[in-house]
């Protein structure tokens, strides 16, 4: 799949609307087996479709919409013929646990009261008097964040970045297969376009696990992210001062 989406696939899109209908047809089909979405459905999206999509058009058929930081998860949709899904399953099925553990850990193990209100996602943290902000808002923040800036920042040549003034920094990057938020070939292809000196690229690293945004939600994943972190620090520690 990697393979494709680098090559057929971005030799298609890069054709915009001169795609011969007969490569049109080819790359739905190709895409619909890869997916499990109907190849006219795909055509109907022009061959490009978003997470958000994804997430809403999977299990259409049985009204279900799949999770944004874990596809693992599924959820009812009240509006099944809606455009994207009315909330996240992912972020629902787990939120009530961090909370009550979260709120358990202040009061019995800090001993902390307050009338303050705990707010677990930071999307939700706004200035005072101000509206919290709406769905839209928060998708037009993520597009305007998407991941090349911040490879671009962390590669350095420009205020804050840093591998091209700092060729000991190692990096680590944690993927989980099943994250619509931040998918992992996104990941991939963002850190491999650095533009680092050859002599750097060795300094990132990769780990795959199956599970979502928050891999330790796979009891399995995260000890095996234990693991590679652990392994990670001591080749680092032992790399550097």
């Amino acid at each position: 799949m990697r393979a494709y989406a680098r090559g057929p696939y971005a030799e298609a899109l890069a054709q915009g609307h001169n795609l011969p209908q007969v490569q049109v047809d080819a790359v739905a089909a190709k895409l619909s087996g890869y997916t499990g979405l109907t190849a006219e459905y795909i055509k109907e999206a022009n061959l490009r479709v978003s997470p958000t999509r994804f997430r809403k058009e999977l299990m259409r058929d049985q009204r279900l919409i799949i999770g944004r930081y874990d596809a693992r998860f599924e959820g009812t949709d009240l509006d099944a013929a809606g455009e994207a899904p009315g909330y996240d399953p992912s972020s629902t099925g787990i939120t009530g646990a961090f909370v009550s553990a979260f709120n358990d850990y202040l009061d019995r193990e800090l001993k902390y009261t307050s009338k303050e209100t705990y707010l677990p996602s930071g999307l939700n943290i706004t200035r005072l008097g101000s509206q919290p902000p709406s769905g839209e808002q928060r998708r037009r923040r993520r597009r305007r964040s998407r991941g090349a800036a911040h490879a671009g920042c962390l590669r350095g040549g420009r205020p804050g970045g840093c591998h091209a003034q700092e060729s000991r920094l190692k990096v680590f990057s944690a993927n989980g297969l099943f994250d619509l938020a931040t998918p992992f070939f996104i990941t991939e292809y963002d850190l491999a376009h650095m533009e680092l000196d050859p002599k750097l690229r060795g300094n990132i690293e990769f780990g795959y696990y199956p599970s979502g945004h928050m891999i330790y939600l796979n009891v399995e994943a995260l000890k095996q992210l234990k693991s590679d972190l652990a392994g990670f620090y001591s080749r680092a520690a032992q790399g550097g001062n």
